[in-house]
C-alpha cells in the first residue's frame, strides 16, 4: 500500500507534516558518513530553521499540548482503555511541555548568531554558491573527521529537538485517531458529502501496483477525489479504471 496523506483547512498541521518530514530528513544524513551527506544535513537544518522559527510555533504547540493533555485526562477510569497507555502519553505529553517552556529566548535564536553558519546558509541560497573557493572555511570543515561533523551537527540541530518531539506526539495522537473506510472510485473519480463534519487531516491508501496518484479537494461539506495516472513524461490525466482504496479520516480530541 501507498498512502498520502492530505491536511485539511488547518495551517498548523501542514506546518507540522513539513517539520516532521525535514527532522526525518536530517536524521538520516546527519547518522551518514560522508562529507556530501553531512552536507544535505545541514542544508536540511537551513530548512528547518526555516519553519521551525515561526514566532507563534512554540505557543501553538505548547497550547494543543495542553488541550489534548485536559482531553486524555477525562479517560481516566475507561475501561476501554490501557492506564498504563494513558499514563505513558500523559507524562510524554508533560515532558515535552516542559522541554518547550525551557528553550532560552526564541526558537533558533542559537543558529542566528551564529555568522559562519549564516554566512554558508547566504550563499546556499545561490546556484553553487557553496563551491570550496566561494567558502574555503566549510571547505576545510567538511574535510574534518566524521565524529566531529556529526558532533557538530548535533550541536546546532539540538535547540530545535523539543520541537521535534513535540510535532511527533500530536501527530501520534492525530493519526491515531482516524477512522477508516473503504470505497472504490469508479472510473478514477470519487465524491463523498460531510455533512459538516471536518477532519484535519486525511489519510488514502492503495494499493502500490495501481499506476495512479490521487488529488484532493475537500471542505468540510464535500470531499472530491481524481486519481492521475502516474506518468512522468506527459501532461497528467484522470485514471479512467476503478480504484479501490481506504480513506482514514484523522482528528484531534477536542
Amino acid at each position: 500500500m501507498i498512502s498520502y496523506e492530505f491536511p485539511l483547512n488547518s495551517e498548523k498541521v501542514r506546518t507540522w507534516l513539513r517539520l516532521e518530514d525535514l527532522f526525518a530528513r536530517m536524521n538520516h544524513f546527519l547518522n551518514c558518513d560522508l562529507s556530501m551527506e553531512h552536507h544535505v544535513a545541514l542544508m536540511t537544518l537551513f530548512e528547518l530553521h526555516e519553519v521551525a522559527c515561526r514566532p507563534d510555533l512554540k505557543n501553538e504547540l505548547l497550547q494543543e499540548l495542553e488541550k489534548q493533555k485536559r482531553a486524555l485526562a477525562t479517560l481516566h477510569n475507561n475501561p476501554a482503555i490501557s492506564e498504563q497507555a494513558l499514563d505513558n502519553i500523559l507524562n510524554e505529553i508533560e515532558q515535552s511541555s516542559n522541554n518547550l517552556l525551557a528553550l532560552p529566548g526564541k526558537v533558533g535564536a542559537a543558529l542566528r548568531e551564529n555568522e559562519w553558519l549564516m554566512s554558508i546558509k547566504q550563499r546556499a541560497s545561490m546556484p553553487g554558491g557553496t563551491c570550496q573557493f566561494d567558502l574555503p572555511s566549510y571547505h576545510y570543515w567538511q574535510q574534518q573527521p566524521v565524529s566531529v561533523r556529526r558532533n557538530n551537527l548535533k550541536e546546532w540541530l539540538s535547540p530545535l529537538l523539543p520541537i521535534s518531539v513535540a510535532i511527533n506526539i500530536l501527530l501520534n495522537l492525530l493519526r491515531e485517531n482516524g477512522r477508516k473506510m473503504s470505497f472504490v472510485a469508479h472510473h478514477g473519480a470519487f465524491q463523498q458529502m460531510q455533512g459538516g463534519r471536518a477532519a484535519l487531516l486525511l489519510r488514502i491508501s492503495l494499493g502500490s501496483d495501481i499506476p495512479c496518484i490521487p488529488e484532493l479537494g475537500a471542505n468540510k461539506y464535500a470531499i472530491n477525489i481524481r486519481f492521475i495516472s502516474a506518468t512522468f513524461e506527459a501532461k497528467s490525466s484522470l485514471y479512467e479504471h476503478d480504484v479501490p482504496f481506504e480513506l482514514t479520516f484523522c482528528t484531534l480530541t477536542s
